[in-house]
């Protein structure tokens, strides 16, 4: 009998994406091939992929994310390790998939770790990128004007308040640490440029969510499953520039 396989996020778009990482592994890559989940913080897409019995490791210099992941984990094929990138090419170690979700939008230089997952990843295998469209409905409408919030204390105290009065947490399943600033907000042009800059091309685009995590529709989507689904099959009928993210496969130019 076919183990039925379980899900960590609650949240529809979450569960999407983590749809679209296994059936893309899926296509090209048989069980007990090796996945690295590059900035996997608290482990849940490492969990999902091991499920489908593939050997992963999960790596973030988050040591509090690290610890979260470990205490999580009931997985022999799934392990979890505090070290970069860098440092895990140095071993010379090779990966049939790499996983890079929600990560490059947090880092000044996401060339650098392009660089060193090109070096991590087999001549055939597979580079999975999820980050928010720079120019979508949340960032443009939520994260960016949060941003700049911040810089004037009493307006981000105000703001504060009513977060918290409206059950919004500040918290994420995904990780547990403590900066999830984004500093980079790519359009599906920055996305293909910097791969190609890093020996990469991009063989699909797919599209998240529309509006569903944008206050106010946030205030109902949160607590309605129905309208996050609705709000995902929404985006799949609109131009591909006002999804809320992007989940993207990238394949090796190999020199």
């Amino acid at each position: 009998m076919t183990q039925a396989i379980t899900y960590e996020y609650e949240r529809i778009a979450d569960i999407k994406r983590l749809n679209f990482i296994a059936a893309c592994l899926q296509q090209g890559i048989p069980a007990g091939g090796r996945v690295l989940d590059v900035g996997c913080g608290n482990g849940v897409i490492s969990r999902h992929l091991g499920q489908f019995g593939y050997d992963v490791l999960g790596i973030d210099i988050s040591q509090k994310t690290i610890d979260v992941a470990r205490s999580k984990n009931r997985l022999p094929n799934v392990r979890f390790e505090a070290i970069s990138a860098e440092a895990l090419t140095a071993q010379g170690q090779q990966y049939d998939a790499v996983i890079c979700s929600e990560v490059l939008e947090h880092l000044h230089q996401p060339g650098m770790l392009l660089h060193t997952i090109y070096a991590s990843l087999k001549p055939e295998g597979v580079l999975i990128v999820t980050v928010p469209n720079g120019k979508g409905p949340r960032e443009v409408c939520v994260t960016k004007p949060m941003l700049k919030a911040r810089n004037n204390p009493r307006l981000w105290a105000f703001i504060t308040r009513i977060k918290k009065a409206l059950g919004f947490k500040g918290t994420t399943v995904q990780s547990q640490a403590d900066n999830l600033d984004h500093v980079q907000f790519f359009t599906r042009r920055d996305l293909q440029t910097l791969a190609a800059e890093h020996d990469f091309r991009i063989v699909q685009f797919a599209r998240t969510n529309f509006v569903e995590d944008v206050f106010p529709f946030s205030l109902f989507t949160k607590r309605i499953r129905f309208l996050q689904a609705l709000d995902c099959k929404v985006a799949e009928l609109l131009p591909l520039g006002f999804t809320g993210g992007f989940n993207t496969v990238w394949r090796k130019i190999n020199n």
